[in-house]
């Protein structure tokens, strides 16, 4: 069986860029052995941390974040689906908050968002006087502050 693949068929398999194998190798987040050619060859346990880099990265996590949370792995062995489940079980919350955000763009898309901008002609309706600027900066309404009165 191989134990090693190529940086192209890395890239291939998991749907990322050599470029980007290549930065996380580089911020260490993965690993790979070089070919006597000096060719990149990863483990193929590899494939397991880059769909956990990627969908972490979905969720919204940073690379530093995700570093830490693939510090946690056990070095040596290929992740149990129990090693996966525990990391992955921190981010209900944060999941939840970005659906939760996504809730508040989506009734929004067609109406003032609280910027203070007044741009829209509806915004002089929705935040007169630039109420929603008093909650400080940014897309108030989107961020959900409520529309007063």
């Amino acid at each position: 069986m191989i134990t090693t693949i190529s940086i192209g068929e890395m890239a291939r398999r998991s749907g990322v860029a050599a470029s980007a194998l290549r930065f996380y190798e580089e911020r260490g987040l993965i690993g790979s052995e070089r070919a006597g050619s000096g060719h990149r060859r990863f483990p193929r346990h590899v494939l397991r941390r880059v769909a956990f880099i990627v969908f972490a990265q979905r969720v919204g996590l940073t690379l530093e974040e995700i570093g830490i949370e693939l510090a946690k792995l056990p070095e040596g062995r290929t992740p149990t689906p129990a090693d996966w489940r525990r990391l992955s079980s921190e981010w209900t919350s944060r999941i939840d908050a970005r659906i939760s955000e996504l809730e508040r763009l989506k009734s929004s898309l067609t109406e003032c968002i609280g910027c203070g901008c007044l741009s829209l002609d509806r915004c002089r309706l929705s935040n007169p006087a630039d109420r929603a600027g008093a909650n400080g900066p940014g897309a108030r309404y989107w961020l959900g502050d409520r529309k007063a009165g």
